[in-house]
């Protein structure tokens, strides 16, 4: 058994935050708390410390958040994050494919694997919604190096039997065959969980959707991610591909792959009508904004999403997205938000990448809150870090005289804009640490 406590100023949120409400009653903030953990789960928050029973970690004046879940990113393409010049379509045939195609080595798949969860708890991110490639080794890689590290993952082979390079598609029976032996062997198995994986509509079959249709009928409880309406070329290419279908969305829809659990990236491109569908299947949309930034694709509606009542998690897109750091995600969010005439807070963007992402996965037991009973994923944090930030902290604590205090949001919301990697401590997987930041000297600071 062991025991751990750690201190801190503990955020996370009750409730759905208001997009433009900064003082939201759904935030629970409880500065200088001591958060208990025992057996890898959260089994208490209290003010007083605990008996000498407990390993104590103290971490005054630093916050402690849920751990960041990423709903939608690309194991294999941070070979390409970062790349010039390319819009969708042309992206994925210059960059994107070919850096995929080396996956079908088991070798590469491994290294693969290992190197982008550890990215990803290098950036306070314990949990996600992943895309392997086609090849089933990739997907059996990441499931492997999840269930060492104790994360939380959903991911599955890709479906890709059409308009894709040679060594990148694969046939209806065959990732049948593969998809089934992977749920056998991994959907559920530990913290892992599989996801019927359709790369986007015009590089699979209506047969092969279909096939990925019974697929979610067949086994209980299974996810679906792809991505849909991103950009305005490969929406009018879909078109010409389904014509029977009434959009973009509705071709998933028409092959029943629209459920509670379906993660759907971008969905910039979408009407009324979709954003109803959505509401009315349950499916939710990964919101990407530096990808769509970064590509040139446009600019998502969060409003409208909330009008229609459909949910928005939070998604860094790597490699289209330019950063696995989801502060530096939400940041962007921000400004995507602004273009459209909406002013997102801190509030409504963590939340989204932290409680709400776990709700539209329906993991909320598990992920996204501080709270007895759920699983000790976790980061902590530096709230500044150099001297400019420290500085804006120092104005929004009200320590700068004359300059009076603000707001928790105006801290937190400076955290956001100006944090990255940097700012970040500590990670923890279920009461684990995973990845601690060293000074120059090598030593934990």
């Amino acid at each position: 058994m062991t025991r751990l406590a750690l201190r801190g100023d503990l955020l996370d949120f009750t409730g759905l935050p208001a997009l433009g409400d900064v003082d939201s009653p759904a935030v629970r903030f409880r500065p200088d708390h001591w958060l208990l953990i025992e057996d890898g789960r959260i089994v208490a928050v209290q003010a007083e410390a605990p008996g000498e029973d407990w390993r104590r970690e103290d971490h005054r004046g630093r916050l402690i958040l849920p751990g960041f879940v990423d709903t939608h990113v690309h194991c294999p393409q941070l070979d390409v994050i970062a790349s010039y010049g390319a819009t969708l379509l042309d992206w994925l045939q210059t960059y994107t494919f070919p850096a995929e195609q080396r996956f079908a080595d088991p070798a590469v798949a491994r290294a693969g694997a290992e190197l982008f969860l550890d990215a990803l708890l290098a950036h306070g991110t314990t949990a996600a919604v992943v895309f392997a490639t086609v090849h089933a080794v990739s997907a059996e890689a990441l499931f492997e190096a999840a269930s060492v590290r104790g994360m939380r993952i959903i991911t599955g082979k890709v479906l890709m039997d059409r308009h894709a390079p040679e060594g990148l598609r694969d046939d209806v029976e065959g990732a049948r065959r593969d998809c089934e032996a992977q749920i056998a062997r991994w959907h559920g198995q530990g913290r892992n969980a599989f996801a019927v994986t359709v790369r986007f509509a015009i590089t699979s079959t209506p047969a092969q959707l279909a096939m990925a249709g019974q697929l979610l009928q067949r086994h209980e409880g299974l996810y679906m991610q792809t991505h849909v309406a991103e950009n305005t070329d490969e929406v009018r290419w879909v078109r010409e591909l389904f014509p029977e279908a009434r959009s973009y969305l509705d071709v998933y829809h028409r092959h029943g792959l629209l459920n509670e659990r379906a993660v759907l990236a971008h969905g910039i491109w979408l009407d009324e009508a979709d954003r109803t569908l959505l509401h009315d299947t349950g499916a939710h949309i990964a919101f990407c904004p530096t990808s769509n930034l970064f590509l040139g694709s446009g600019l998502f509606d969060w409003q409208a999403a909330r009008s229609q009542g459909h949910g928005v998690s939070m998604a860094t897109d790597v490699g289209g997205g330019t950063s696995l750091s989801m502060l530096r995600t939400l940041a962007e969010a921000y400004k995507v938000q602004a273009l459209r005439g909406t002013r997102l807070t801190a509030w409504s963007a963590l939340h989204a990448a932290t409680l709400g992402a776990a709700q539209a996965l329906h993991l909320d037991h598990e992920l996204g809150r501080l709270e007895a009973g759920c699983m000790a994923d976790l980061a902590v944090w530096d709230w500044a870090v150099g001297p400019v930030a420290r500085h804006r902290d120092a104005v929004a604590r009200g320590a700068v005289s004359p300059l009076p205090a603000q707001s928790l949001h105006a801290r937190a919301f400076a955290w956001m804009t100006q944090g990255d990697d940097r700012n970040l401590v500590a990670s923890y997987v279920a009461g684990r640490l995973h990845h601690h930041r060293t000074g120059s000297s090598g030593e934990p600071v």
